[in-house]
């Protein structure tokens, strides 16, 4: 029953979700893409593109609890529909920004950053969404891997989508568009068709899956329920007590370095891959090695996690990879080698995401982990922007980017010392007593 009702839960569920987070964190990223020849279009210096491409997780912080929140209370279906529909019209609004500059007066640069602000605020809860949607259906011995597939979806959309966003730069004079405006436009479109798939195809809780057999629901709630009720006799966690539970702050921390690592690389390695000399093509076929490795190690490290039910040894390795790849990026000049810690670095950076998100589900239930999950979304996101304008800072300010990609380094260094010191109750993930576990491992567990 466990088998069949998880592998039917999985088809269903996860590769649709996958293809929504790639679309949504293309749209999220292109504009590194973009600024190859947005930049000098729009007269935006080093500093203002940093600025305004991190810009975008004010707006997100800002919205993230709430909108967690309302995707509880409305459910799944609903509320994610609403969020690609607005972040697919506004990710679109990218390309007119010249226009939206000349009608409100406020010229290209900050119509930039307003553009960016609003997509933010669009796109907020999306991400947190899901991991908590996740929860609903999947017990948790199998969420590293689930989220693993899920997030899969991130470095896939730079292997895929950096070398088309690199093509789509070459468009140039249709309707009187630059190639930058029809990489948004392009790209803003399976946003808003996902849109209305969405609300027609999500379930929200197991209960409502006409899909699964009496049976499967029966036996995926009855097993969730009593995860659940773990969790909460071990400590019952409030919504207001989320908010301030020393783990949820101690795990934004984390996420702040993993993310600042991320999006520190992901805004800015096209134009440090553009020092090379390569062509707008090139660059995206380049750009895509790193993400190729990424996806891998997101898989496959969110495989072993679970098949070992371990976690802080798991993401204490990942970070310091990643420290150590991006680290020594910094510190060579050579193309090739510069490309390999790199490679080295988003191994890191990827295989801990998977990693990372069963430590709050594994204390957190309910309206309490939509609310701590968002919590520590939306302060770790916060690094989007100190990554990316740091990036461009430092890099104004010294010409290269060493020492930016050095600092980036340090805050994945200072995640996985969080992480050692962390607090986990690794039973709390373990089945129900009599209810057991077919995950891979589990019979050694149980023996």
């Amino acid at each position: 029953m466990e088998q069949v009702t998880i592998a039917k839960v999985t088809r269903r569920i996860v590769p649709f979700l996958m293809v929504c987070y790639f679309v949504a964190y293309l749209d999220r990223v292109n504009v590194g893409f973009a600024s190859l020849e947005m930049n000098k279009d729009l007269g935006l210096s080093s500093v203002a593109y940093g600025f305004g491409a991190g810009i975008f997780f004010f707006s997100y912080f800002v919205f993230e609890v709430p909108s967690n929140l309302a995707l509880e209370r409305f459910g799944a279906r609903k509320w994610i529909a609403r969020i690609m529909l607005s972040w697919g019209i506004l990710s679109g609004a990218m390309a007119f920004i010249p226009w939206i500059g000349r009608v409100t007066g406020l010229g290209d640069e900050n119509s930039f950053y307003l553009v960016r602000v609003l997509l933010g605020a669009a796109e907020a809860g999306f991400f947190p969404g899901i991991i908590f949607y996740l929860t609903l259906w999947f017990p948790a011995v199998y969420r590293a891997r689930i989220v693993g597939y899920f997030m899969a979806a991130i470095p896939l959309s730079s292997v895929i989508g950096a070398p088309i966003s690199g093509w789509l730069l070459y468009l140039h004079g249709g309707l009187g568009l630059a190639g930058w405006q029809w990489l948004f436009i392009i790209e803003a479109v399976p946003a808003i068709i996902l849109a209305f798939v969405v609300f027609f195809y999500l379930t929200d809780r197991p209960a409502d899956a006409a899909w699964l057999e009496p049976g499967e629901r029966q036996w995926l709630q009855t097993r969730l329920d009593g995860e659940q009720q773990a969790r909460e006799a071990a400590q019952h966690i409030s919504i207001g007590q989320a908010l301030i539970e020393p783990r949820v702050l101690a795990l934004s921390v984390v996420y702040f370095g993993a993310v600042a690592a991320n999006y520190g690389t992901a805004y800015w390695l096209p134009q440090i891959v553009k020092t090379f000399g390569v062509t707008n093509w090139q660059n995206g076929l380049i750009s895509a090695v790193p993400y190729i490795v990424g996806t891998i190690g997101m898989i496959w490290y969110g495989r072993r996690s679970d098949r070992h039910m371990e976690r802080k040894g798991h993401a204490a390795v990942a970070l310091a990879i990643a420290a150590l790849g991006i680290g020594a990026s910094a510190l060579l000049d050579d193309p090739l080698l510069k490309m390999i810690a790199l490679t080295v670095g988003a191994f890191g950076v990827f295989a801990v995401l998977p990693v990372f998100w069963t430590f709050p589900t594994a204390f957190l239930s309910g309206a309490a982990a939509a609310t701590g999950i968002a919590v520590i979304n939306s302060i770790g996101n916060l690094a989007g922007f100190f990554g990316p304008f740091v990036m461009g800072w430092l890099r104004e300010a010294t010409g290269n980017f060493a020492a930016g990609l050095l600092v980036i380094a340090a805050f994945a260094l200072l995640a996985m010392v969080v992480v050692l010191l962390l607090r986990h109750q690794s039973a709390l993930e373990r089945a129900p007593e009599g209810q057991s576990s077919f995950a891979p491992g589990s019979a050694e567990r149980r023996a």
